[in-house]
């Protein structure tokens, strides 16, 4: 007898049709453009995300420019106001010291004195102090300016003879030079 019998290692093939090919190529290519879509779709959400986050951080960096712009002004604008509120006193008392009719020159001098204190007070407030060379020191041109030169024997060239006013500084910044008279 013959064996008809088919195994199941056996398969029978059976002819690939051309719409066969043809759908299941479709197919794939709808579920690959599908994908594609998606991950275009994904993408553009990203962007317009990144986009969006770029233009709040510009908005946020423009704020904190404008804040920063707006603090800097009010402290140029009143930084000088403690120092204004505090002579503002001192001429208080200059202008009372001026009004002054009694003629008498003792209390006129101790009022000026009493002032010139008040004064004192609001430079060491301020940080502000004298630089005022002793006689015989040698000329410092970053602190002092030299007004003349004298022929002096008795001092090293290049000395301090005599100040012609003092000068001041701000914080270790020179606001005025010493004046000075230099030795030749």
């Amino acid at each position: 007898m013959e064996n008809t019998h088919i195994t199941d290692n056996q398969e029978t093939e059976q002819p690939v049709t051309e719409e066969q090919v043809q759908s299941t190529t479709a197919d794939t290519v709808e579920e690959t453009q599908q994908e594609e879509v998606s991950q275009l779709e994904k993408l553009q959400q990203e962007l317009n995300e990144l986009k969006d986050n770029n233009l709040r951080l510009i908005a946020e960096m423009q704020n904190a420019q404008r804040r920063s712009q707006d603090e800097v002004k009010k402290a140029r604008d009143y930084a000088i106001s403690n120092f204004a509120r505090e002579i503002v006193t001192v001429k208080d008392y200059l202008e009372m010291a001026l009004k002054d009719q009694s003629g008498n020159f003792d209390m006129l001098k101790m009022g000026v004195d009493l002032t010139l204190q008040q004064l004192v007070k609001v430079f060491e407030t301020q940080q502000i102090k004298e630089i005022n060379p002793q006689v015989k020191e040698k000329l410092d041109a970053n602190l002092h300016q030299a007004m003349s030169v004298v022929e002096e024997h008795e001092q090293e060239s290049n000395t301090i003879v005599s100040v012609m006013q003092k000068g001041y500084m701000l914080n270790g910044r020179v606001l005025r030079a010493a004046m000075v008279t230099v030795a030749k």
